[in-house]
């Protein structure tokens, strides 16, 4: 696969973003846009190293690439792979893909909102309400340490601990508040705000408490609130629906055989239902990059409450979430991104803030939540960010 020079930093991004780790800090402030003089010397996106990293899909690490590069810089639109292993038919180009924790920055998005109108204080402790939620041994968490990963609180059970385990279980249901139980019955990890630690548990405590201010439930509040104000029209919650509805391109999943040897095995319907506001978001490539251009305009949360989205905890040293994404600095520039994995699934987004340049992909990746990445993704972002 032909690159251009500087992937090393760019691939250890995409390494970065797969495993949910953190990337190496940068200033941990509030990235103002920059002046328009140097937005006018930046370059068009990388046309040639865009398709280069898309040239050889299908392959053993994804079944199919779909990738958008958007913003004032210049427009790339690229798609590679097949939409199942059976047919063999192309790649559907606009279809629907399991957006996994990308599902954060619209529930980042729904609490800054709820915020701005006064019904949620960040600096206030989620105990105060949802009672009863956290034990006796818990200080208080406020909901600004739950938006930034600051909360100390530990990860929830899943339904098996491999991926065969939970392939096993991939139509049962897990509720959300049996994850939070499962979390709380281990105690704390580290006191609230002394460092960061990216977990899905953060977010699914977010889905709850979205529910009880409001009295609707999370997918209701989300499209609301975000989804509509967006003009996403094909992004939905599936709730306990194992399926995804409407044109799709399957995901397939690498699992042992008792031999020792590897199959690919579908994976596309799965009851996604623990996930909940941290993850079981269906999405599009082109609703992902109105999410992100409507957001980072101020058309959804109001531009106080944005800067949240915008800031890192400059307390904590290594920081480099904020509420809903992850700043990363690269040859001068920052990007804030998400990415997001369920099985069969990598998709990610981000962009520069001042919508310069904006880069969504979804790829289905034969081996996601892999941590040591996938050259694919990792090809796709090294070129998105030439």
């Amino acid at each position: 696969m032909r690159l251009s020079r500087r992937t090393t930093t760019a691939a250890a991004l995409a390494l970065a973003l797969a495993a949910g780790g953190p990337l190496a800090a940068g200033p941990a402030v509030a990235s103002p846009a920059p002046p328009a003089a140097d937005r006018q010397q930046r370059q068009a996106p990388d046309t040639v190293a865009l398709s280069a990293a898309l040239e050889d899909v299908p392959n053993a690490h994804a079944t199919a690439a779909l990738v958008r590069i958007g913003g004032t810089d210049g427009v790339w639109r690229g798609s590679a792979g097949v939409r199942d292993l059976v047919s063999g038919r192309a790649a559907d180009p606009d279809g629907r893909f399991r957006a996994g924790s990308t599902t954060k920055v619209v529930t980042a998005a729904v609490v800054l909102d709820l915020a701005a109108e006064g019904r949620i204080d960040l600096n206030r402790p989620v105990q105060h309400y949802l009672p009863g939620l956290l034990g006796p041994e818990f200080r208080p968490v406020t909901v600004r340490q739950l938006l930034n990963h600051t909360s100390g609180i530990q990860p929830g059970d899943g339904l098996g601990s491999t991926v065969e385990e939970e392939y096993a279980h991939r139509f049962d249901t897990l509720t959300p508040e049996r994850v939070v139980a499962s979390a709380v019955a281990k105690g704390p990890e580290f006191r609230p705000g002394k460092r960061q630690h990216y977990l899905n548990i953060n977010y699914t405590i977010l889905g709850l408490l979205i529910e009880k201010v409001t009295g609707h439930s999370y997918a209701s509040e989300a499209t609301w609130r975000v989804l509509r104000p967006a003009g996403m029209r094909d992004t939905y919650f599936p709730g306990t629906g194992p399926r995804i509805d409407g044109p799709h391109n399957r995901g397939y999943q690498v699992m042992p055989r008792p031999d020792g040897t590897t199959r690919l095995v579908d994976v596309t319907e799965w009851n996604q239902a623990d996930r909940r506001a941290a993850g079981d978001m269906i999405s599009t490539t082109a609703d992902l990059e109105r999410l992100v251009d409507s957001l980072f305009r101020g058309r959804i949360v109001p531009r106080p409450q944005l800067r949240e989205m915008f800031r890192v905890p400059a307390h904590i040293e290594g920081a480099t979430y904020s509420a809903g994404l992850q700043r990363f600095e690269y040859e001068g520039r920052v990007y804030w991104f998400k990415s997001g994995g369920r099985y069969g699934y990598s998709t990610g987004i981000g962009a520069t803030r001042d919508l310069s340049r904006t880069v969504v992909y979804s790829v289905n990746d034969t081996a996601a939540k892999d941590e040591s990445g996938n050259p694919v993704v990792d090809g796709i972002v090294a070129a998105a960010l030439e």
